[in-house]
């Protein structure tokens, strides 16, 4: 899915970070808005769709393995983000970057 969302931009994914570990993986994902999220996981012509549908026949609720699922909705201008001696990563990394201007700005 990863793959097909980076060769197709204008479905919506702007940016991912893939976190792996001993027993478990996750993938933060920023999207271009929530409705691009909401086609892309709905649409049967893409990935997401029949992947989850195999997932559910094969393992489904039996236990063997965890889905963790989180959506946040921030409209433009409610939200903040702060970096001090970091690369582009988050929301920075999905977006442009500005220098802080006000009481926040770095002397």
């Amino acid at each position: 899915m990863l793959k097909e969302l980076s060769q197709k931009p204008e479905l919506g994914l702007l940016h991912y970070r893939l976190h792996v570990g001993f027993r478990n993986a996750m993938v933060v994902q920023y999207w271009r808005s929530f409705e691009l999220l909401h086609a892309y996981a709905h649409d049967r012509n893409q990935a997401h769709l029949p992947a989850w549908s195999a997932f559910n026949k094969a393992i489904g609720a039996n236990g063997d393995v965890g889905i963790w699922h989180e959506t946040y909705k921030a409209s433009a201008g409610t939200y903040e983000n702060i970096f001090v001696n970091m690369p582009r990563f988050g929301l920075g990394a999905a977006g442009d970057i500005f220098d802080s201007i006000g009481p926040r700005a770095r002397i």
